[in-house]
């Protein structure tokens, strides 16, 4: 991306409305993001320039920028009064999400918390579905990502794309998930094998596989209606 051209005579693809349509806002840069809040930059200056001055007032900090006053925002050239507003509202929306999911998002640092959280959802399924459950250093949840859907019989699973997401989302730990449609939880040889690969793949990646856990039905012989592949010893110290 050209530094000093204005949005308007980049290529379409350049352009940041566009690439975070096509590629996602996680993959856009901190200034592009900002010049999107901006919306316009001045006259002979993008948006995306202005941001990056905004950037440097504040020590390429994110964290500072947030917490600027009002009249320290407008000290940069190209930001009026109505963007400082819009600057400052988002940052807060932000902050205020940050701290209620801090407050509301569970803690699955077991399997029982786990299969509370999505054994509604994997009732009814009719094939199998492989979840990701990307949490942060507290192993709290950021969210779950379903990575595929199998047939009765199999999950063809690549750490590609399971960690792909939990890279995205600066997670530092994941908990796997699927369910048996026929009901009975017991892992199978391709379930233990995709375990361990995706193990060896998240040491790899410093990010840590806590647990697959496999959700089914309970019977009157089984009353519990799910395993963890932990507990059955499936993973390596």
């Amino acid at each position: 991306m050209a530094s000093g051209s204005l949005i308007r005579d980049m290529p379409a693809h350049e352009r940041p409305r566009e690439r975070l349509v096509e590629h996602g806002a996680e993959r856009l840069k901190d200034e592009e993001l900002i010049a999107i809040m901006l919306r316009t930059g001045m006259k002979g200056i993008s948006a995306i320039d202005v941001a990056g001055q905004l950037l440097k007032k504040f020590d390429g900090s994110l964290e500072n920028l947030a917490r600027a006053e009002l009249d320290e925002l407008q000290q940069v050239k190209g930001v009026g009064r109505d963007k400082a507003i819009a600057l400052k509202a988002a940052f807060t929306l932000a902050r205020r999400m940050a701290e209620r999911l801090k407050r509301e998002s569970p803690v699955l640092d077991n399997p029982e918390a786990v299969v509370k959280l999505l054994r509604e959802q994997n009732r009814l399924k009719k094939v199998e579905t492989l979840q990701v459950l990307l949490l942060n250093v507290r192993r709290r949840l950021i969210r779950v990502d379903e990575i595929a859907d199998g047939t009765l019989d199999s999950l063809l699973v690549h750490p590609r794309e399971v960690f792909k997401a939990a890279i995205a989302a600066g997670a530092a730990a994941v908990v796997l998930v699927h369910n048996h449609p026929s009901g009975d939880p017991t892992p199978s040889e391709a379930d233990i094998k995709v375990t361990r690969d995706l193990i060896r793949a998240g040491q790899l990646l410093k990010i840590d596989v806590l647990d697959h856990v496999i959700i089914g039905r309970a019977t009157p012989e089984r009353p519990r209606d799910y395993v963890s592949l932990r507990e059955l010893g499936h993973f390596y110290s």
